[in-house]
């Protein structure tokens, strides 16, 4: 045990006083259960001793005046029948009480291994021992007190302060003190020594066993010096535990921190008496700071800062587009009740309210929405943010490769950018969601296709050599005609070379070292078929000519490479012309009738068709062999039927050679394909077994059904106009007309009289049908039987009424048009008309009321 001798504070010295070593056999239980604890060591002295400085342990310490010194015990005796060990080092038995003397510091001694006891060095400025385990510190010294040391109430202050200490643990458990190390200058009670048994002897370093007198001790003894001074007693800390000078501190520690608790609550009580009824603290609506208000007040403020929000334009930003939306005009308004009750009521947890001193708490808008607005100006937007996602490319301008960089896509959800605009509109700020489509073209493999194609494709011109000093060229700046590039799928550029267009700038450069083939033809001399001997031609192989262009758009020298030629074949050869079998007239049909420009027209269109063969299962088409027939071919102003009635346009007449074609493809048993009636009756033609034809919109086609072919020769006079088909005749046709039926009068249209009008007379519609009938040439038997039935409509009187009334009504001439000077002589010519009729080719159409045909 350690303490401080007097009020020098300096440390006291330890004796380390090794007895005798007495056997002995007996052994109590208490030893046995302490065998385990380290021996504490008692040294004999003196009784007669006067003790030095002894009022400084009966003295109390300043500010303990409830406490009695420590410097001093009182040993109590032996427990009876105990008898020191034998075994073991030397030790004193202790029999009687001693005590030591306080007078002078006694020189603590250690005891050896061999048995000697060696004096412990000394020194006034000398450090405590450090705490050490308690088998290896030295043995501690238990001073004892004379019975004339006593406190002024009569009693030992040392033993009231032992049995002070002894208090405060359990008397019911007299077993070994519990293990743990013990705080240095903490009291212990005083026990006595025990000698460990021969039964059990100490093994190697183990500790002498110690019995305990009285309660047990708190735990093993203090091995060193304690440090000098501090509360509770000379040379002790008051609040280590153990100590009975530790309860004053604890005590106050237990007041102060009461104390602040019972602040902070007498604080948390008033903030929330005076906050009741009140916004909590650091709530923001849309950054408008409404804590510590009053509802009514946190809503006139709200009302004040909010409403006109409403009607400002808020900036709206979709990926990389900007623009602007009045959330008054998108039906957005504000749910004020709602809003208000999102603030919520006074928290109670006190942390929540501490921390309300040090922040904000934004609650946001409850907004009301018109779905409709909304929508609309949510698509306004999203029409204007989204763009097609625009892939890496090169294009060429000017014979310069630019690079396209590329850029992602983007489009806007409405329904999620909808409901983003109405809860972040009030901050004036919106960012609306959009998905980004991605493209494919990485800028590396942007750039790895322009240095390696691009730009080497453009560093100079390519040059093609043909036959008999022919050059082709295709310039550096005409490369982007033939070169592009499409994403790779693996983030490059791969090119692609369009050989139609390097042919398109190549093959008219290289044309004339080119021969044109030459297709057989059959020629009319001498009023038979006549075979022209086809001719091959000899032409670029264009494919093969630039199988290599990509190598040679890499070339950094010479580029050019010799055109390879091949011999082209005509599609008519002259074995080809023999095998169609065309050699003899298998039928014939002419017409007669029409005016001077009628005339040029037709005989215009006639020569287009002349000499055009038809080959076995191929189909003829009058607008496609012709082409157009406007006043650049040479046709002029002539009759249609306009609007119902008769009218001129250029081109006009060209129908009569179309009804004369198709009459004369009927008897040769060709195969209607498509043809059109005229919409009322003309004299000149047969009923029900005519056409008209428009340029572009009405066609007259036919296929030849034989397995020979057939030329189609055409005879134009300034009269009349033959169509004959040669062939080989295998078929006979007969025609049977129908009579006629269903009988219409015409209506009469006044017209201002000029140009414009063309008087008519006007004739009955009527219905009629044809059936044709074909034959086998050889043997006569039927091979079709088919009948067309067709409505004509009244032709119309036309009256052209002039500015002043002329003598007579009737109409002038009523020939076929009133252009043509032609006489209704030739109406009498048309036996089987119920009535006369403008048989003009002004009125070749039908009369469908839109614009009419030729």
């Amino acid at each position: 045990m350690s303490g401080s001798n007097g009020t020098d504070e300096s440390p006291h010295e330890h004796d380390d006083a090794r007895a005798e070593n007495v056997g002995s056999t007996a052994e109590s239980a208490r030893e046995a259960e302490g065998a385990s604890a380290p021996t504490e060591r008692f040294e004999a002295v003196d009784p007669h001793r006067e003790v030095a400085e002894a009022g400084s342990v009966t003295e109390p310490q300043a500010g303990e005046a409830t406490e009695p010194g420590a410097g001093s015990v009182t040993e109590p005796q032996p427990v009876a029948g105990e008898t020191p060990e034998a075994s073991g080092p030397a030790e004193t038995q202790v029999d009687e009480p001693k005590t030591e003397a306080m007078a002078a510091p006694q020189a603590p001694t250690e005891a050896r291994s061999d048995g000697t006891d060696q004096a412990a060095p000394t020194g006034a400025d000398e450090p405590p021992t450090e705490n050490v385990h308690p088998s290896e510190a030295p043995t501690a010294v238990i001073p004892v007190v004379a019975p004339g040391n006593r406190a002024p109430d009569g009693s030992s202050a040392a033993t009231d302060r032992l049995l002070r200490s002894q208090g405060e643990q359990d008397p019911a458990q007299p077993g070994p003190a519990q293990s743990g190390p013990e705080e240095p200058g903490a009291p212990v009670p005083p026990t006595s020594t025990a000698m460990p048994s021969a039964a059990h002897p100490p093994q190697g370093d183990q500790p002498t066993q110690q019995m305990q007198v009285g309660p047990p001790p708190q735990g093993p003894p203090p091995v060193t010096p304690p440090p000098t001074g501090g509360p509770g007693g000379s040379g002790g800390d008051g609040d280590e535990p153990g100590r009975s000078g530790s309860n004053l501190p604890r005590r106050t520690i237990a007041l102060v921190v009461g104390g602040v608790v019972a602040l902070l609550a007498v604080f948390y009580v008033a903030d929330l008496a005076l906050s009741s009824g009140k916004v909590p603290r650091g709530v923001t609506v849309a950054g408008v700071e409404i804590g510590g208000m009053s509802l009514d007040a946190a809503e006139a403020e709200l009302t004040e800062q909010l409403t006109p929000r409403l009607g400002m334009p808020v900036d709206v930003t979709a990926g990389d587009t900007q623009g602007q939306i009045v959330p008054s005009e998108a039906g957005i308004g504000i749910d004020w009740p709602a809003t208000l009750d999102q603030v919520g009521s006074q928290p109670l947890n006190p942390f929540t309210r501490l921390a309300s001193f040090f922040g904000n708490d934004e609650v946001g808008v409850v907004s009301t929405r018109d779905e409709v607005a909304l929508s609309a100006a949510i698509e306004k937007a999203a029409a204007a943010a989204a763009h097609e996602p625009r892939e890496g490319n090169i294009v060429f301008e000017d014979g310069t490769p630019v690079p396209v960089t590329p850029q992602p896509g983007q489009q806007l959800d409405v329904a999620v950018a909808g409901d983003v605009f109405a809860e972040r509109w009030p901050y004036g700020d919106v960012s609306l969601p959009v998905e980004s489509v991605d493209v494919t073209v990485t800028r590396e493999g942007l750039d790895r296709a322009l240095a390696e194609v691009a730009v080497p494709a453009v560093a100079q011109d390519l040059v093609v050599r043909g036959l008999d000093g022919a050059v082709g060229v295709l310039p550096r700046d005409a490369v982007g005609a033939v070169l592009s590039f499409v994403p790779d799928g693996l983030g490059g550029l791969e090119p692609q070379y369009n050989t139609e267009a390097a042919i398109g700038i190549l093959a008219p450069q290289l044309a004339p070292s080119e021969t044109e083939p030459k297709d057989a033809r059959i020629v009319l001399d001498g009023g038979r078929p006549t075979i022209v001997p086809s001719e091959t031609g000899e032409m670029v192989d264009w494919p093969v000519t630039l199988e290599k262009l990509p190598d040679l758009l890499k070339e950094e020298g010479d580029r050019s490479t010799d055109a390879v030629y091949k011999k082209a074949e005509p599609e008519l050869t002259t074995e080809g012309a023999e095998k169609l079998g065309i050699k003899e007239v298998v039928s014939e049909f002419t017409t007669s009738g029409f005016e001077y420009a009628s005339g040029v027209n037709i005989r215009l269109a006639a020569q287009e068709i002349n000499g055009a063969i038809v080959k076995p299962g191929d189909t003829f088409s009058f607008n496609d062999y012709t082409g157009p027939r406007g006043a650049a071919q040479g046709y002029i102003e002539s009759g249609i039927i306009e609007s119902g009635r008769p009218g001129k346009a250029v081109g006009g007449g060209i129908s009569q050679l179309a009804t004369t074609l198709y009459n004369a493809t009927y008897f040769a048993g060709m195969e209607d394909v498509e043809h059109t009636e005229h919409s009322y009756y003309i004299s000149r033609y047969p009923a029900a077994r005519e056409a008209t034809i428009y340029d572009g919109a009405i066609d007259l086609k036919f296929r030849n059904p034989f397995d020979t072919g057939v030329l189609i020769q055409t005879i134009g006079t300034s009269s009349d106009i033959t169509v004959r088909i040669w062939g080989t005749k295998t078929v006979d046709v007969q025609s049977v007309t129908g009579n006629r039926t269903n009988f219409t009068s015409p209506n009469t249209i006044t017209l201002p009289a000029g140009s414009a009008c063309i008087p008519s007379s006007g004739a009955q519609g009527f219905t009629v049908s044809d059936t044709r009938i074909v034959t086998d040439a050889r043997t006569g038997a039927q091979i079709s039987n088919t009948t067309r039935t067709v409505r004509y409509d009244p032709v119309p009187i036309v009256k052209c009424i002039s500015p002043e009334p002329e003598p007579s009504d009737e109409p002038s001439g009523g020939g076929d048009d009133a252009t043509s000077g032609d006489t209704g002589s030739e109406d009498a010519e048309a036996e089987d008309a119920p009535a006369p009729a403008p048989e003009s080719p002004a009125a070749e159409a039908p009369a469908a009321g839109g614009p009419e045909k030729e």
